[in-house]
């Protein structure tokens, strides 16, 4: 290889420093460095890659200094802002004093500081560089598209051909050849390219002293490698373009299936290719024949094309990419839509695994929260825009020598014999790679009426009626659907005959018989469990010996459900902390009860389950504790999963918690629609006000008289309903008064008649009915025009008729929006009623259940988001790196306005602190709408880089501002803590950044304002006191509050702020990490003046789900206990249709009982549903007394409507208890609940009656109910 020449002076030092992205080439360098000392003993190399030293200050210094005093500096693949911006202008200090500077293949600010020769990149391009720019192949059309899989090919050749074009050209074209060569012999990536580049480099711009080194060594051409082709560790030369050449490890006659497995060329041709062969040797010790496939550059395209199909039909049954980057792209951009056709095309599973690029295995095996934020970035988020499943870590760079790995049980330990510079594999997560792969080949090549299938369904809290129980969703008829389209399928299924057939076989069965709250399917001994069950000292650390108390007799444990052929519809065992919630303050080592690890056992090595599906939003396994992302074999969803198949029914709306389920239980996720919605409309004493209030308007100018009578009337109307007091009565003598209470009176009643709800429940494998599907049209209509459109419009469209038919008949139409506007609208309704009127969702699932490839879709509300439709398919959220976007930032604004203006509507001055709480699933769908408010308020706004991604924050002018900066205390769910980090750093840094505003003053930065004053009584840093973003910590979700409510375990209230604030109490810096610091919280929380959430979710209300009073109820509760008792108000900004409104906590609580709770069209429609029906009519009351027990701000005619309407009408406990008799009980001892603690005060009368209906119900839920002797 190496061609040596005689020097005068070979021992003339001269220092080469290679910087780049991570540590993969760094082997080949090393030892190409090697080769180079024989031929040029005086040089040196220094070799630094951004994952070891971004975030570590000693190894920053060292790159910096190496930097400062290298000879020819090469820096490459530097694109995340995180990665160049320490190092930037070191490059450009040192540029203009080296002998050589090139930058490739980075973002443009780094590589335009390549300077060779007379080639200066930071120069406009000359002639001959932009004839070559036109001569390069686009990877991507005219439209932004990526072309065919062979552009990256075509890209390759040129850039082998542009050498061979310039090689007579005089000038600067040399140095620009030279360029070219550099990449050249980069991406060849191998120990002799390695070497040829560095010697190229010398002897083409050694200068000075060093110029006597330009003929110690001759570089040769590039060594070429196949652009792409197949690899295997036993094939001669290990790279072939051939697919021939691979051995046939596992013969046809013992193989279970065929896997292709996509890896990076640049890997193999540098022969750091250790965390990809035993993958090869697991996959292949699993029976399975693998084609280990490479492409040129980050495009798979053509490895997919030429070595996994023939004649464009798939010949592998599985394909798994072990690269890390997304199908079509890499660390720059990614396609998902090209990569998207490809996947469906092929309609095989896919997974993409990945090893952990920006820190070593040690680092990540003792982490908590698994994966960096960059890693859980590019490496799993992107993926799952292709349509990826089951993100694994798989391998990486090996720890120090010395160090363990704590990752799992197997506690490898690293020597001297692992370079910490190649790379490496967790043999545990290899295992389990390979298991789970094999799995998905069975699936996908089993007979149907062989499998198995486990279904899950929920039961949160347990001993609540609740069994069957999953957001928006009637579960039983859903389940009854599903086994009817497995029969029809080939499936071996004992259908029921009907969903109360199926119901009651799974709810009472021999349920009374082991006083169980359903049909015991099975009992496991516990000396079976004892003997099986791994992890059993981790589980009795926890909950004492087996088997137990939860699901146990004492000496077996329960398994719950009913098997119908080979389909099993099980119950998941609950989290085991339900009657004992203040067990999660001290959740580190927290594990599954008996119970629960016995379940999942069941279903895979008892029931041997083919695949299961968790039926509905959400059940428990995914928040077992464990690593965020980058699960371990420590982790316990990884655990209790195993290598089962996990499909998972999942509300369309819900991407962020779906999130979860994929990353953290390996679940491929089909989305269910959620409920229709339509207007709430007026009902009883409402409808009867509005026709008075009509009267009242439509009354003559003289008809004074008639004007007063009808006044009477109206406020004992409004009186009796609670939407005004009785006492004082009207002033009649001011006409012009009474007229404007009336208006005033006549647009609440509007607000509530045009109010958008749910109705019912849904229900899979059911075709919304055409009154449904209009329905929901209307309102997608409604919302994007923020104003009702007429009936007639909506019919007409679904009619067929031409959009400018439509529009010339209702010409009024042009008013809310133009033409184009309008006609774009209407397309997307007839879209989605189109799509509506498919079955995709029993589809989907059967689909999975074929192990094919199931397509990605965003998710959302459907109303503002059509692209949510078809459901059934793949659920993902948006790219992180895009979040918040341009019209979130823009919208943020607006709605922070609208924030401080209702704040100030009651003669409040500016508020100098406030109290957000932004959740995951909000921000996901709305883009981070959000993240742009607190920006906004914060007066700060997102900075991003070149490739348009996410960098950091940076500060608005106060002279643009126009206004002082807020101090914002950010609480965050769990959720977005494990999805958005970049979004955290982002919020930290923001605050950070007005903090440090040395040149403003403390009257217009609010922030400064508070935090100096911290930093002043408690004597720390600046960086400590600003910190603004709370939250839990890692692997831990909620503030418990909510579980405190739901079983009544508190005293005092101060309990629940205790609770919260310790729950809460982690705060995240500009690093990302939480750090606990209560005191820091509190003294915070004790400055804000006002709380706020968003809500931006048209199926969801404050009183629909625990979640809302948990967090913005909780930080509430731990404000006044900051501020020593003093009530602050509590504000909902409500962005669920057009501009959006801003509400306090009580207005907003009064209009969802109105338009839901109380409203006939609601309930009906959820008791439609029936037994689940009654659970979501007792959740939202037992919400509404967690309003009241956080922040008293729900007034006391609410529970007595309620307890009217629900517990003190015969007919309706009736109904009510036939249903669901343990919800009903639980309902009736919720209002009963609400009035001991005093959150309002029922007349006696009312009180006897409520003790007589709570005894009725427990006497009717105990079975010695006697409604006939009751009746004589």
């Amino acid at each position: 290889m190496l061609t040596k020449t005689k020097s005068s002076n070979m021992h003339e030092p001269i220092k080469l420093v290679l910087v780049t992205m991570d540590t993969h080439l760094n082997s080949a360098a090393n030892r190409a460095y090697e080769d180079l000392k024989k031929t040029i003993p005086g040089a040196t190399l220094s070799i630094h890659s951004a994952s070891e030293f971004a975030g570590n200050p000693e190894h920053l210094q060292h790159c910096k200094d190496d930097i400062a005093s290298g000879d020819i500096v090469i820096a490459t693949m530097l694109f995340l802002e995180d990665h160049y911006l320490p190092i930037l202008e070191d490059l450009k200090a040192r540029r203009d004093h080296c002998d050589a500077m090139v930058c490739a293949m980075s973002a443009g600010d780094v590589t335009k500081l390549t300077k060779i020769g007379k080639l200066d990149m930071s120069q406009p391009a000359s002639g001959l560089m932009a004839m070559l720019k036109k001569l390069r192949p686009s990877a991507k059309d005219k439209d932004g598209n990526s072309k065919s899989s062979t552009a990256g090919a075509k890209q390759m050749k040129m850039l082998r051909v542009i050498p061979q074009m310039l090689r007579f050209v005089p000038g600067t074209a040399q140095d620009l050849r030279a360029y070219f060569l550099s990449l050249q012999y980069w991406l060849g990536g191998s120990q002799e390219n390695m070497y040829n580049m560095m010697v190229n480099l010398i002897n083409r711009y050694a200068a000075g002293s060093r110029e006597v080194l330009r003929k110690n060594a001759k570089a040769l051409d590039p060594v070429e490698y196949p652009d792409s082709g197949v690899y295997h560790p036993r094939m001669k030369n290990r790279l072939s373009s051939n697919l021939s050449d691979l051995p046939k490890v596992v013969p046809d006659a013992k193989a279970r299936g065929r896997v292709g497995l996509l890896v990076l060329r640049s890997y193999l041709v540098s022969g750091n290719s250790g965390h990809y062969d035993p993958v090869i040797a697991a996959l292949e010790a699993q029976g399975l024949q693998v084609v280990p496939a490479f492409a040129a550059g980050l495009d798979a395209r053509p490895a997919i094309d030429d070595y996994f199909t023939k004649e464009g039909k798939p010949t592998i049954d599985a394909m798994v990419s072990l690269t890390g980057f997304s199908l079509v792209g890499g660390p720059a951009y990614n396609d998902a839509h090209a990569a998207e056709e490809v996947l469906a095309k092929l309609d095989i599973p896919y997974i993409a695994a990945h090893p952990v690029e920006f820190q070593n295995l040690e680092q990540w095996g003792g982490s908590e929260r698994g994966l960096l934020p960059v890693e859980s970035t590019i490496m799993v988020a992107i993926p799952e825009l292709d349509g990826s499943t089951i993100p694994m870590v798989y391998g990486g760079r090996p720890g120090a020598s010395g160090t363990t790995c704590t990752g799992c049980h197997k506690q490898c330990s690293f020597t001297d014999d692992h370079n910490p510079q190649d790379m490496f594999t967790c043999t545990e997560r290899v295992g389990m790679l390979a298991a789970r792969v094999g799995k998905l080949v069975d699936l996908r090549r089993s007979e149907r009426a062989q499998r198995k299938v486990g279904i899950v369904l929920f039961n949160f809290p347990p001993n609540a009626g609740n069994i069957g129980s999953a957001a928006y969703l009637s579960v039983f008829q859903s389940v009854q659907n599903l086994l009817i389209g497995m029969k029809e399928r080939g499936y071996t299924v004992d259908v029921p005959k009907s969903v109360d057939e199926l119901r009651d076989s799974i709810l009472k069965g021999n349920a009374q018989q082991y006083g169980a709250d359903a049909n015991v399917h099975t009992l496991i001994p516990v000396d079976d469990h004892v003997r099986r069950e791994p992890w059993l000292k981790e589980i009795e650390a926890q909950w004492g010996p087996a088997p137990g108390k939860q699901l146990s007799n004492g000496s077996s444990i329960f398994v719950l459900g009913k098997q119908f052929g080979n389909v099993l519809i099980s119950v998941q065992p609950s989290f085991g902390y339900e009657g004992d919630p203040m067990r999660l303050l001290f959740e580190r080592g927290f594990a599954p009860t008996h119970a629960f690890s016995a379940y999942y056992r069941y279903l895979r090595e008892d029931f041997a389950a083919t695949a299961v599906i968790h039926f509905g939003t959400h059940g428990a396994l995914e928040f077992m504790p464990g690593k965020q992302t980058g699960m371990s074999g420590a982790c316990w969803p990884d655990r209790l999963i195993n290598d089962l198949p996990n499909i998972y029914l999942y509300a369309s709306n819900n991407p962020s918690e779906g999130a979860i389920a994929k990353r953290r239980s390996g679940a491929t996720l089909i989305s269910y629609l959620t409920p229709p919605v339509t207007q709430a409309g007026l009902y009883a004493g409402l409808a009867d006000l509005k026709a008075s209030i009509e009267r009242f308007r439509s009354l003559d100018v003289d008809a004074n008289q008639e004007r007063i009578d009808l006044g009477d009337l109206i406020q004992a109307q409004a009186a009796e309903i609670d939407l005004c007091k009785a006492e004082p009565v009207w002033d009649k003598t001011d006409l012009d008064g009474l007229q404007n209470i009336v208006s005033n009176l006549f647009n609440e009643l509007l607000e509530l008649e045009y109010t958008l709800i749910p109705h019912g429940l849904h229900v899979v494998g059911a075709v919304p009915p055409l009154a449904e599907r209009f329905g929901l049209l209307k309102a997608m209509a409604d919302v994007a025009l923020d104003h009702p459109v007429e009936d007639a419009v909506v019919e007409a469209l679904m009619n067929g008729e031409k959009f400018d038919k439509v529009i010339d008949a209702h010409p009024k139409l042009l008013e809310l929006g133009t033409r184009e506007i309008l006609e774009d609208l209407f397309g997307k309704m007839v879209q989605s009623n189109e799509l509506m009127s498919a079955e995709t969702e029993v589809a989907g699932m059967l689909d999975a259940l074929d192990g094919r490839f199931i397509r990605p879709a965003a998710g959302g509300d459907v109303m503002r988001n059509p692209e949510v439709l078809p459901t059934g398919r793949n659920l993902h959220g948006f790219d992180p790196f895009r979040i918040p976007s341009v019209f979130a930032v823009k919208d943020g604004a607006k709605q922070a306005q609208r924030i401080l203006d209702k704040y100030q509507e009651d003669g409040n001055s500016l508020p100098e602190s406030i109290a957000m709480v932004l959740w995951g699933s909000d921000n996901l769908k709305s883009e981070g709408g959000q993240i742009g408010q607190a920006l906004a308020l914060m007066g700060a706004k997102p900075r991003f880089d070149s490739y348009g991604r996410l960098a950091g924050a940076q500060l608005i002018p106060l002279s643009e501002l126009g206004r002082p900066r807020v101090d914002v205390v950010i609480t965050l769910s769990g959720i977005f803590r494990d999805l958005l980090p970049l979004q955290i750093k982002l919020l930290a840094e923001a605050a950070f950044m007005a903090a440090s505003a040395e040149d403003e003053p403390l009257e217009q930065n609010f922030i400064r304002k508070h935090a100096l004053a911290y930093q002043k009584e408690h004597g720390c840093d600046l960086e400590t006191a600003s910190l603004r973003v709370y939250g839990n910590a890692d692997g831990a979700y909620g503030s418990n509050v909510s579980n405190m409510v739901e079983n009544s375990v508190w005293e005092e209230e101060d309990e629940l702020a205790e609770t919260y604030t310790r729950r809460k109490g982690f705060a995240f810096g500009r690093a990302g990490v939480p750090i606990q610091n209560n005191a820091l919280l509190k003294s915070v929380l004790s400055d804000v003046q006002m709380t706020y959430q968003n809500l931006d979710s048209m199926e969801l209300g404050v009183t629909t789900i625990d979640n809302y009073f948990d967090t913005l109820g909780g930080i509430t509760r731990a404000v006044k206990r900051a501020k020593g008792g003093a009530d602050v108000p509590v504000f909902i900004g409500d962005q669920t249709k057009g501009e959006g409104a801003v509400r306090t906590l009580s207005e907003q609580v009064s209009l969802e009982t109105r338009t839901r709770m109380l409203n006939p069209k609601w309930y009906e429609g959820m008791l439609e549903s029936g037994y689940e029906g009654v659970r979501q009519i007792e959740v939202h009351i037992t919400n509404t007394m967690g309003w009241s027990a956080t922040t008293g701000q729900v007034q006391p005619w609410v529970y007595k409507q309620l307890t009217e309407t629900f517990m003190l009408n015969p007919e309706m406990r009736e109904r009510l208890a036939k249903l669901n008799p343990t919800a009903a009980a639980r309902l009736a001892n919720r209002l009963t609940e609400a009035s001991q603690r005093n959150y309002w005060q029922p007349e006696p009368e009312m009180l006897k009656a409520m003790q007589e209906a709570n005894d009725e119900l427990e006497d009717r839920l105990e079975g010695i109910y006697d409604n006939n002797s009751l009746a004589a």
